[in-house]
């Protein structure tokens, strides 16, 4: 799936992405598990990566699933589940896939995607199959949440193509060395809805060799009633929309985030 940018591929994207400040502090994790618990289980989560919300759900005994295209990623996670009780790991089963297309030969009660892996997938046919796939996956009257950022319009206008930023996001990893991250927006293509944006790793290993890495991979954007459209086509029925994590009310912020809870219809 060459739309990920070789997220598949590339090691160093697991390496990094438990050390990023931006993803471990990110306010999700909460809100995830919540409603992991609400469902009283079984849980899928589509584009589980590291274990990033994937392990603080199994600790509340619940039941879960994760699917992701990485296997380094998947490879990360197992060796984040080796710090948890026996209890825990064997509430998680790990798997390696495409979210356009999988068959798990088990029903869960809900089925998130958090932190915007559905908006790598730039085609409606692919948007539907994915969905398609989640839907065959759960119980009569399950749930989806589909955690989308919402788009800012003055962001997309911006003269900026082309100009690394600066995001002061700078961390360590384990072995000492330091890491300063940039990003990159290629191009935008506002007729398609479509960025191509590149993540920047500027990397200074404990020995003073420098590195340059880099992750190139496209985003697609939605709007609500697109979205909405979307999911009804799906076979699912739009519940609720929030603009955060705590349940602020879709509207309430701008651009904020567009979180999505459908419930699968027959």
């Amino acid at each position: 799936m060459d739309e990920s940018g070789g997220y598949q591929d590339y090691d160093f994207i697991a390496e990094l992405y438990d050390h990023v400040t931006a993803y471990s502090e990110r306010a999700d994790v909460d809100f995830f598990v919540d409603e992991a618990r609400r469902s009283g289980g079984p849980v899928l989560e589509i584009g589980c990566g590291t274990g990033r919300v994937l392990i603080p759900t199994a600790r509340t005994g619940i039941e879960i699933t994760g699917l992701d295209l990485s296997g380094h990623m998947l490879e990360r996670c197992r060796q984040n589940l080796k710090a948890e009780s026996e209890e825990v790991r064997s509430r998680v089963t790990l798997v390696q896939g495409d979210m356009r297309d999988f068959d798990l030969g088990d029903l869960f009660s809900l089925a998130t995607i958090p932190f915007r892996p559905f908006q790598h997938l730039t085609s409606v046919d692919d948007q539907l199959a994915c969905l398609g796939s989640i839907r065959r996956a759960l119980t009569t009257g399950g749930r989806l949440i589909l955690d989308l950022f919402y788009p800012m319009l003055e962001r997309l206008l911006a003269d900026d193509v082309g100009e690394e930023i600066d995001e002061n996001i700078e961390f360590s990893l384990p072995d000492g060395s330091q890491v300063t991250r940039k990003y990159r927006i290629r191009s935008r293509d506002l007729f398609n809805q479509l960025v191509q944006s590149e993540l920047i790793y500027y990397v200074t290993r404990p020995d003073g060799a420098t590195e340059r890495l880099v992750h190139a991979f496209p985003m697609r954007y939605l709007f609500r009633f697109e979205a909405e459209h979307l999911l009804k086509l799906a076979g699912f029925e739009v519940e609720e929309i929030y603009s955060d994590y705590y349940h602020s009310p879709f509207g309430s912020k701008y651009p904020g985030e567009m979180i999505i809870l459908a419930r699968k219809i027959d």
